[in-house]
């Protein structure tokens, strides 16, 4: 018997966006190293400071990317190398139950911080 898992689709976790295409945006996802893994929608990026590429958000860091400042708006593959991909960057509100954090972040005292970087950047996240 087979097992199916189902995931997300493109933007499903989007409650509501900016008008137009106000939200969403075109980035670079950093891939090609040691450890890059296929990332699914709904997935909590950071910003790299040096050369603005986005990884996924880790709990703590210093290159910028610990800062949780968009979505993956869809699934995306950088582990052969960098891809270009669309994010969600508000303003708009979010299913919280639906993003995908970091294994470093915790459940906890760890979401509630990547949600409140993602409030700042204009994206509210919902119970």
């Amino acid at each position: 018997m087979s097992v199916l898992t189902n995931h997300l689709r493109a933007g499903n976790f989007i409650q509501s966006e900016g008008n137009g295409r106000l939200s969403r945006d075109q980035v670079t996802i950093h891939g090609g190293f040691t450890g890059a893994a296929k990332l699914l929608a709904g997935t909590v990026l950071g910003k790299i400071t040096t050369g603005g590429k986005y990884v996924i958000s880790p709990h703590s860091g210093a290159d910028g990317s610990q800062t949780g400042v968009a979505i993956l708006f869809d699934d995306c593959d950088p582990t052969a190398g960098d891809v270009l991909a669309t994010i969600f960057t508000g303003p708009g509100e979010v299913d919280g139950a639906a993003l995908i954090y970091d294994a470093t972040v915790t459940s906890g005292a760890f979401t509630v911080t990547k949600d409140a970087e993602l409030l700042a950047a204009g994206i509210k996240v919902r119970s």
